[in-house]
């Protein structure tokens, strides 16, 4: 009876897992097709020159090109940039906002949410397509109009290397922050009352609580949305693309742009499998800095 028992739960374990097995599988299966055959391909094309008839081995050229192109290394310094001035400004924004919805209800900042929330929903083609009507260099577009008020000349805003970059930032300023938002009013709602009632009874002002009360339980989240800003910006392409087109005078070219140009205008797939390799690696280095200077005192 104690081993039918046994066999009878064995059964049921291995009904159970069974099906366990299946969802895994399916998830398993489209990592390996979606993500990491991709990443095992790019390693070996990386020594390869494509050729239409068959690639040709060539070692670590495509990597002595990379590190010897120019080029390369103004999408490296662009891009950092563009993640230096784009990432602590739309962290403090979202930061900025979620402590406003906060005092709301639950009706109130539902609504608040979803409206932030809709440009991360909308087409990034059409989003561009907006802010092209905002940065148009014609008297008509809507920048050159606030100028006009202060009786600034027009300025060819994505088309002058003085401004272009300023451009895409101040565009990522003014977008995209409804994922930041969301989770950061997560992270508030979840802060006891009791901290508090308590810096009340003690007599603290709104900035006493927000830096002894806030900023400390909201450690693990804001490291979570700088690290996870920082490999964004580093791969980011398609406001650079649609927008500019890494012009003028490659002045907005991003690595991720540089990697698309090589791979689909140029069709040096060995050098483009090199570079985001590269890249892949640049992510992985400073985002092991971020976890070891900034999450120290964090707890998970």
């Amino acid at each position: 009876m104690a081993r039918l028992a046994r066999t009878n739960k064995r059964r049921i374990f291995h009904a159970d897992g069974a099906w366990a097995y299946g969802f895994i599988a399916v998830a398993l299966l489209v990592y390996a097709m979606f993500t990491a055959y991709p990443v095992v391909s790019a390693f070996f094309i990386s020594f390869q020159e494509y050729k239409p008839l068959g690639s040709v081995y060539v070692g670590l050229d495509n990597y002595k090109n990379t590190f010897g192109e120019s080029l390369f290394w103004k999408s490296i310094r662009n891009t950092i940039v563009y993640t230096a001035l784009t990432v602590p400004i739309s962290l403090l924004i979202s930061f900025a906002i979620a402590i406003l919805i906060l005092p709301f209800k639950k009706r109130l900042q539902t609504a608040f949410k979803a409206i932030y929330y809709l440009p991360a929903v909308a087409s990034g083609v059409a989003m561009s397509v907006v802010w092209l009507w905002i940065y148009d260099p014609l008297p008509s577009g809507l920048m050159n109009r606030l100028l006009d008020v202060f009786g600034i000349p027009n300025q060819n805003w994505l088309g002058s290397s003085a401004t272009s970059m300023f451009s895409l930032v101040l565009m990522a300023w003014l977008s995209s922050h409804g994922t930041s938002i969301i989770i950061y009013l997560a992270a508030l709602l979840g802060i006891d009352n009791s901290y508090y009632e308590a810096a009340d009874l003690d007599g603290a002002s709104f900035f006493q609580k927000l830096w002894h009360i806030v900023l400390p339980f909201l450690k693990p989240t804001t490291l979570f949305l700088l690290v996870t800003g920082v490999i964004g910006s580093f791969q980011v392409f398609q406001n650079a693309y649609l927008m500019t087109g890494g012009g003028p005078d490659n002045a907005t070219t991003m690595v991720g742009l540089l990697i698309f140009n090589n791979a689909f205008k140029y069709f040096e797939y060995g050098e483009a499998a090199a570079q985001s390799l590269v890249l892949a690696l640049i992510i992985a280095i400073v985002s092991y800095f971020q976890f070891r200077f900034l999450g120290k005192d964090v707890e998970y």
